[in-house]
């Protein structure tokens, strides 16, 4: 359901003003209402938002207003990406889904997973890289789940997931084979 959410906000709050929605993760705020951290494009420059999403009360489906769907999703923070000059993920040997933002003041941000805040460090390195040819400064982030390895690389946890299984059978059959004995 998170691609029709990415779909529904990118439609609503994105492709008006010619942006596109590269990422999106949830976090938590302390005003009420779910919250999301956005990266967004346009021609090659790349934006960070917080973006809030408040009911519509014109929602049909429970189960849509559940997932964000046919809601009212407002910006209420932006900063360009070259702004950002530290990302710092705090403690790499806990499992602490907050991190720190370094702009001209420091934003503290709390992921709903440790997950989602390694997914978006990795897109911020990722355009980073990709638009201003240098990459971001990362402090406190365990570099074995940011950079790309030969096993992890930037196809997404699908892919990474088929590529283990595909491993996993290989040993198996070559387990099962026969060998002949000298």
């Amino acid at each position: 359901m998170s691609s029709l959410l990415r779909e529904e906000m990118d439609r609503v709050l994105f492709r008006p003003v010619g942006q596109k929605l590269e990422e999106f993760i949830e976090i938590e705020e302390e005003k009420q209402g779910r919250h999301f951290i956005c990266i967004s494009t346009k021609d090659k420059e790349a934006q960070i938002s917080v973006v809030h999403c408040r009911r519509s009360k014109h929602s049909q489906s429970k189960k849509l207003r559940h997932y964000g769907l046919e809601d009212n999703y407002e910006r209420i923070e932006t900063w360009a990406l070259e702004d950002l000059m530290i990302l710092d993920g705090r403690d790499p040997d806990t499992d602490d889904p907050c991190f720190l933002m370094h702009f001209d003041t420091v934003r503290t941000i709390r992921a709903v997973s440790c997950a989602a805040k390694y997914n978006l460090a990795r897109c911020l390195l990722s355009l980073s890289r990709k638009y201003h040819h240098t990459a971001l400064k990362l402090q406190n982030f365990d570099q074995s789940y940011i950079e790309p390895t030969s096993m992890y690389s930037d196809r997404g946890d699908c892919m990474v997931l088929s590529q283990i299984c595909f491993y996993a059978f290989n040993l198996v059959c070559l387990s099962l084979c026969p060998v002949p004995l000298p």
